[in-house]
Parts: structure tokens; sequence; C-alpha cells
């Protein structure tokens, strides 16, 4: 196991009805909020306005900003760093998933650091000085963001989606009410538990040893969201199976699963190029991408993928066997993301093959032009990413 520092400021506020409990929760941070937010679904269905009430009857004083997308634009961030400095907020109150919480990081940084260009932070991963407190009303269980010291937004001007990760983006509070998302359609709750899933992925595939407590824990919670994954695709009412996967999602990212150990994150850079250029779901991607991944590379740590197949998938312990015991291991994994109603082929998410080339060049090399490959289990440079695009194509 590596040296390692674990810091997880984040409040969560867990269960049916808190997100009614947002004012009390925030009167102590901030008497004047942004609330941030993303479709109208919050406004259709009376969240937005359970929240602003709350707020009132607290005494916290709010202005709103909504439209943030899938894949948030950093536009809207501008937008919202301007509007907050306006307004003198105190505090970037986010109500939905993965792109709104992303988003309302991206304002709070911005509000941090004013002398500084909010893309340029992020593109060229500038150094920043901290940020301006964050809270969260989860909507969508799927990118971690709430308890996560990561945020990713995307420049649809030149084609790019760029993350980052410091450990003052971490929310100072999170309230994730599992009845809110009964409304979730079934496609992005799929790609949901696959984004889940492939966090944990990033970080259990690793040559590191001696990790024998996280590699438990990344396992039961990997099964936790085959078992509960299935239940909420299936019946996106089911509260107690909610429970179960939400919670999985903030466990997830908030990197008590990845502490001692050298981490992955090939298949998520992989699959940025996906969503910056042709709007791919993130989670629909990884689900594509992550099986191609582990058929190029499964060699360079052969026991590690064993453990996967028959640990998590299930697969029959036949130590005689490796190979087809990973093989099957895969496999079964691709025919879970088939139940779960997600696509197996790129080519079904709208990605064009006559750019895998191009893509396979950016996602390793930096700006400059110099090689900058991805991954820790192994190094994919631009011809490995390639084959990898071409698999999953």
């Amino acid at each position: 196991m590596l040296n390692f520092e674990f810091y997880s400021p984040t409040r969560l506020v867990f269960g049916k009805g808190t997100a009614d409990q947002i004012g009390g929760q925030l009167a102590p941070l901030a008497k004047k909020v942004l609330v941030h937010y993303g479709s109208d679904r919050v406004v259709k269905d009376g969240l937005l306005k359970r929240i602003t009430d709350s707020l009132t009857a607290s005494g916290i004083s709010y202005v709103t900003l909504g439209g943030v997308i899938p894949n948030p634009d950093v536009e809207l961030v501008r937008e919202g760093i301007a509007l907050a400095q306006k307004e003198h907020v105190e505090l970037v109150l986010c109500v939905g998933g993965g792109s709104v919480i992303d988003s309302g990081k991206g304002i709070a940084l911005g509000l941090k650091n004013p002398g500084l260009d909010i893309w340029d932070v992020y593109a060229k991963q500038l150094e920043t000085t901290g940020a301006y407190p964050v809270a969260c009303v989860l909507t969508f269980p799927a990118a971690g963001s709430e308890a996560s010291n990561s945020t990713v937004l995307s420049n649809y001007k030149t084609q790019q989606k760029c993350g980052y990760n410091r450990e003052w983006n971490r929310p100072v509070l999170s309230v994730i009410d599992p009845s809110l998302f009964e409304s979730l359609p079934k496609f992005q709750i799929a790609a949901g538990v696959a984004d889940m899933m492939s966090h944990i992925f990033e970080r259990y595939f690793s040559n590191t040893e001696h990790t024998e407590l996280s590699d438990a824990l990344s396992e039961a919670t990997l099964r936790t969201l085959i078992t509960f994954g299935e239940k909420v695709v299936k019946n996106p009412a089911d509260y107690d199976a909610w429970c179960q996967v939400a919670l999985s999602g903030t466990i997830a990212h908030n990197n008590m699963l990845g502490v001692g150990r050298e981490q992955d994150w090939a298949c998520h850079k992989l699959d940025h190029e996906l969503t910056a250029r042709f709007g791919v779901t993130h989670g629909a991607g990884l689900a594509v991408l992550t099986p191609a991944w582990m058929r190029y590379v499964w060699r360079v740590n052969p026991k590690r993928f064993y453990d996967f197949a028959v640990r998590i998938m299930g697969q029959e312990d036949q130590p005689k066997a490796v190979a087809a015991t990973i093989e099957s291991g895969i496999s079964a994994l691709e025919t879970f993301y088939s139940r779960l109603g997600l696509p197996s082929r790129l080519v079904k998410l709208g990605v064009d093959p006559a750019q895998i080339a191009d893509m396979a060049r950016v996602v390793t090399h930096a700006s400059d032009g110099s090689d900058r490959p991805v991954g820790g289990m192994k190094k994919i440079f631009e011809a490995d990413a390639k084959v990898i695009y071409e698999k999953a194509i």
C-alpha cells in the first residue's frame, strides 16, 4: 500500500424528506446563496419551490440560475460567476446531478479566484487558492460529485472536456433523498449505474499490492451496484433499492476506495473525447469502453482481472483456466450492461469511426504535441488508444 492522505469534509444528510430541510442545514453557513439547477424537471415537479421555500423560511436570500446541460458548458459557468459576484452570494447551492454540481463547483472556483479565466483553470490546470463553499441537493446519483474533489466542464467552442481535481472542490454539505430519483428515465439510470461502477473500476484495477481492505470494499460495492442497479432500472419506484445504489455512488467517488493505491482513469479519459465530440452520455460510453479496455490490458495483471471475474462477476474459480475465466468475467459484465439497456458498441451512440485516429491522438498528447499517455495499470499511448476505440466501435 502507498502512503496517502484522505480528506472528506462533506456532511451527508441522507433519507426521505431531507431535501425539505435544506434551509435549516444551510442557515449557519450562508445568508445569501446562488441556487443552481439544470432541467425543468426540478421546476415542474415542485422541487425547486420546496428548496426556495425552505431557504426563505430559514432567513436565507437567494438568486437562481438554471440551464445546466449534461456535460456542463463553461459558458454558463462564466454567467454564474458574474451573477454571483454581482449579487454577493456566499455559497453555491446545486440542485441536480453531477453536471449541475460540476458546474456549481466551477462557479465556486471562479468566485474565489477572480483573476483567472475559468476555462484556463481547467484546460491549463492553473493553481487556485480555494473555492467558495458548495452545497448540494442531489437529484440523480451517478457522478459522485456530491462528495468528490473533482469537477469536469466542457467547452463546446473548442470541443474539449477537462477535469479539475482539488480538495477544496468537495461540497460542505450534500443532501441525498432517494425518493427524488423515482422519476428518472430508465436509460439515464442505467448509464448512472455504469458510471458509478467505472469510478470503482478506475481505482480497483491497479498494480499496487497489499490493498486487501480497499479491494474487499470495492468488490462489495460493485456487487451491490450489480444487484440493486438492475432493480432500480426495472422499478425506479423501489426506494429501498435506491438507498443502496445512492450510497454506493457516493462511496464510489469520494476516494475512500482509492486510498493507498495507484489509480488508472484511462477509460474516463477515452470517454471524455466521446462526450466532447458527439455528446455521448458519459456512463453509456463507459459501458462500451470498459470491456474493450479490459480485453486489451488484462494480461498486464491477470490476477487482478481473475479476482474481478470470480469475486465480482461470480464466475467459477478455475485456477487452471485463468484466461478463460477472465474472458467470461468480461463477457458477464457486457451482459449485465445489456440487461440494463445500454448499447455494446460506440456506433450505437453516434460515434463516427472516421474520427478514431484523431481522438486517439488528442487523448494521449499534450497541447504542445508531446506524449501524454493515460492510465495507470498500463500506459495507454496513441496506438493503444486507437486499438481500444476500434475494439469498442
